[in-house]
């Protein structure tokens, strides 16, 4: 091959002394690129203990996928040697700078493939980078689980704890997200009290003190509570109020629902009046802000005001439940706060509504978690939010195949790990940033081919 021709594509590969490239071999009808890369030396140094100018006792040929070459499907072959060395007598094979141990993909593939799994679905980028969605979801562990080795939790403090399903039927994982930071703390499967414990060891393990979490919030688990009480000893813990009031919509369509399919007489008349299109809207104006309704929800939620049925009733109970949250915002008095949440725990449990006397009961047996939820104006929305996305990862990624699968994606999208490769395609200003990072960090350089 040319000697400028050879120079340009040692150049581009990013490849430096010994090694270079020997030949290219194009294949239009593959779209395929091949280049062969060699070793130039006959002495190296011993990749086991260091020692310089040893033999190389042979070569073993090796093949690795590489970002696409104009339009096609590059790869890069190697004979890579292996030192017999004299010093220590092993004899050790040399390590590529363009690629792992063992991966079949170079550093900058790799780092490709883990960018596009970020926004796209595990399959679809497969898909796109011609290669078997196993292979991804490899890379997308090995990377994560080195990430998350190098995290550091030292500094949180305030959490927030919460289940998704992972698949459909009782199959859950519990995640733990760091509610100052945005982040994605933890994820492990099951429920239970012990995913708390759980949860403590790999705060420990990432630089954390669980005596230091100084608050929870959370919804009413019962095994979540067991578990802050158990190993998180100085967290306060709050009841989520979205989550609360999320109860009292409950309650109150558990109220229309019955009351809707009855047959008492005097529930019949009244609602007889009403057209398919009204119900729809009392149903709607019911679950909105009163600022969101349309005219047609807001005639139909007058008429309702005015309507003698249980339905009218639990719609006011919920309204004053949320009044009683803006409230507790607004003046920020425990006092007041406590006085009328007592006050509307002792409305529900007179309304006659079953379903509002039993939520009572749990308001009261939750008491001042549910109060301190109402002041410090701390919620899992945010948790909420991010269970929302994972949720459309999951439906997105539908390939995976295991909770370790589903566990890595929810790692790579929203745990904001900060030693995942960069993109190759970022800017060369930021890209030479980065590699000046890796190596202060000692790390290899993941914008080297």
């Amino acid at each position: 091959m040319n000697v400028g021709v050879e120079a340009l594509f040692t150049g581009a590969l990013g490849l430096q002394a010994p090694w270079v490239v020997r030949d290219v071999r194009l294949d239009t009808a593959k779209h395929r690129i091949d280049f062969d890369v060699e070793c130039k030396q006959s002495l190296l140094a011993c990749p086991a203990c260091g020692a310089a100018s040893q033999k190389v006792h042979d070569r073993l040929p090796r093949s690795w996928r590489h970002l696409d070459f104009f339009q096609y499907e590059a790869w890069l072959h190697a004979e890579v040697p292996r030192v017999g060395c004299t010093a220590c007598g092993k004899t050790t094979q040399l390590t590529v700078p363009w690629a792992r141990q063992g991966s079949g993909f170079t550093l900058l593939f790799e780092a490709l493939a883990l960018t596009m799994c970020r926004d796209l679905p595990v399959r679809q980028a497969a898909r796109d980078l011609r290669v078997r969605d196993k292979q991804l979801w490899r890379r997308i562990e090995h990377y994560v689980s080195q990430a998350r080795s190098k995290q550091d939790m030292s500094q949180v403090r305030i959490v927030g704890i919460d289940e998704t399903s992972l698949r459909r039927g009782h199959d859950y994982v519990t995640v733990v997200h760091d509610l100052q930071a945005k982040r994605l703390l933890f994820c492990t499967p099951g429920r239970e009290h012990q995913t708390i414990q759980a949860f403590t060891q790999d705060l420990h393990a990432h630089g954390g003190e669980p005596t230091a979490i100084a608050h929870v919030c959370m919804d009413m688990s019962a095994a979540y509570l067991k578990g802050a009480a158990t190993y998180l000893p100085n967290a306060l813990v709050s009841y989520d109020r979205f989550h609360v009031v999320k109860l009292a919509g409950e309650a109150m369509d558990e109220v229309r629902a019955a009351e809707w399919k009855t047959e008492q007489a005097q529930v019949q008349q009244e609602l007889g009046v009403l057209t398919a299109k009204q119900r729809r809207s009392i149903l709607w104006g019911m679950r909105r802000n009163p600022s969101g309704w349309t005219a047609t929800q807001l005639q139909a939620m007058h008429w309702l005001q005015r309507a003698n049925l249980k339905t009218a009733r639990a719609w006011r109970l919920k309204m004053a439940l949320r009044e009683v949250f803006a409230n507790a915002r607004s003046h920020n008095q425990p006092e007041l706060a406590g006085a009328e949440l007592k006050a509307w725990l002792s409305w529900a449990r007179r309304s006659r509504l079953e379903p509002f006397k039993r939520l009572a009961a749990t308001l009261r047996d939750h008491f001042e978690p549910v109060v301190r939820g109402m002041l410090d104006h701390r919620s899992n929305a945010f948790v909420e939010a991010m269970n929302g996305l994972m949720q459309q990862a999951k439906r997105a990624a539908r390939g995976f195949r295991t909770a370790a699968n589903f566990i890595a994606i929810a790692y790579l999208r929203l745990g904001k790990l900060t030693h995942l490769p960069a993109s190759p395609f970022v800017p060369a200003k930021a890209l030479s940033e980065g590699l000046t990072q890796h190596r202060m960090c000692g790390q290899v350089p993941h914008g080297t081919a």
